[in-house]
Formats: C-alpha cells, structure tokens, sequence
C-alpha cells in the first residue's frame, strides 16, 4: 500500500514537469527550425514560425515544418511579406483576383 502512494505521488510530482519540458522542447524545436531557415538564405523578417496544437493547424495558414509535445504540437512556417507581420499567408491568387475601385 505505501508503494502504491509513493509512486502516485511520485507520479502527480512530475507530471507538472512533464509537460514544462515538452514546453521547453518545442521552443529549442522551433528554434533550430529558425536557425535552419535562415542558414537557408530567408531573412529573419522574411517569415515566423508559430507553435500551435494538432487540432488547429488548418488555421493557422502555413506550412508545417515540424512537431513537438509528444506529438500533440505542430510548428508551422509563414511567410511574410516585406517583414510585414500582419500580412495574410495564407491568401494567394493575382492581382486580378483583387477588386479595384472605378
């Protein structure tokens, strides 16, 4: 019975931990996913890398590049224009696809 309790509570101890790590692990992920792209000639203002859960991928608009959590996280890549961190990624089409005034 005592080992019974010494291990769930060795077990509520580190789950906190646990998941602090997996924290720490998807930024040193997603830092060496920054590093590479920019070793591969993209300026750091030419693009950002989000951290988002598996379930919300499809808005978050880019490219995944990566996955960290135990799996539960994907790092995603969108380009920027100009630096322009509040540009849309995700939208593409031609000039023609835009509406002018007349």
């Amino acid at each position: 019975m005592k080992k019974a309790l010494v291990l769930t509570t060795l077990l509520l101890v580190s789950a906190p931990l646990t998941a602090l790590a997996a924290v720490s692990s998807c930024e040193t992920v997603k830092a060496d996913i920054a590093q590479k792209i920019v070793n591969n000639g993209v300026p750091e203002s030419g693009f950002k890398l989000e951290i988002v859960p598996n379930d919300q991928v499809s808005q978050a608009g880019g490219l995944v590049v990566g996955h960290c959590g135990f799996d539960t996280q994907k790092i995603v890549y969108i380009r920027l224009h100009n630096g322009d961190d509040g540009a849309d990624a995700a939208q593409t089409g031609t000039s023609q696809d835009t509406k002018t005034a007349q």
